[in-house]
């Protein structure tokens, strides 16, 4: 099974922001899908490993800022290959603040939407969230970034990967060094699995 097949669904590349407290946060996402129109309802799928799905879970409000063509691979590295545990993502960074609280990134964007959770289904790795919107907005007509065009034109192979040895993730670039790769591995930084590594020749 070659499953680089599914990249070639179309599906895009999100920053999922949320806010507990006064801490504000955000990861990338690639699954938001509108499901009903009347009501007007999407679902996002967040992997249970990212800080930003603890605070959905919490608080139950969410944003969504739908990236273009036109964003930056560093943008990518910011919101998706560290943890918000760890660093402030915030700071820093050009964003606004939706009437809900959340922030939303206004730049490399065309579309911001607020959603508040209805139902949460849990799937193992990840949590489905079921959510109303509550708010939107157009911000650009740039085109939405499809995964296959992050990976054919926004995703640059690491510099890193030239000096070492061991494994490279072929989604986001990560480089885990040594000889054996665990077949248990998850990519710290994007959670992708073993099955997406390949050996650094």
């Amino acid at each position: 099974m070659d499953k680089k097949a599914m990249y070639h669904l179309t599906y895009g590349l999100f920053i999922l922001t949320a806010r507990d407290g006064e801490k504000d946060n955000g990861c990338i996402v690639n699954t938001v899908s509108q499901v009903t129109t009347e009501p007007n309802r999407i679902v996002v799928a967040v992997n249970k490993q990212n800080y930003t799905h603890d605070m959905i879970v919490k608080t139950g409000v969410f944003n969504v800022s739908i990236l273009t063509e036109n964003s930056k691979f560093d943008t990518y590295k910011h919101w998706g290959f560290q943890s918000g545990r760890d660093v402030d993502k915030v700071e820093a960074i050009t964003y606004q603040r939706a009437e809900n609280g959340v922030i939303y990134l206004a730049e490399e964007t065309n579309a911001y939407i607020c959603a508040k959770v209805v139902s949460a289904t849990d799937l193992g790795t990840h949590t489905l969230f079921l959510a109303d919107v509550t708010d939107c907005g157009v911000l650009s007509q740039d085109a939405s970034v499809t995964y296959s065009y992050y990976q054919k034109n926004i995703k640059t192979a690491p510099a890193a990967a030239d000096k070492k040895k061991g494994f490279i993730c072929t989604v986001c670039g990560y480089v885990y060094e040594g000889d054996t790769l665990p077949d248990d591995f998850i990519c710290p930084w994007c959670k992708h699995p073993a099955s997406d590594f390949k050996r650094i020749e």
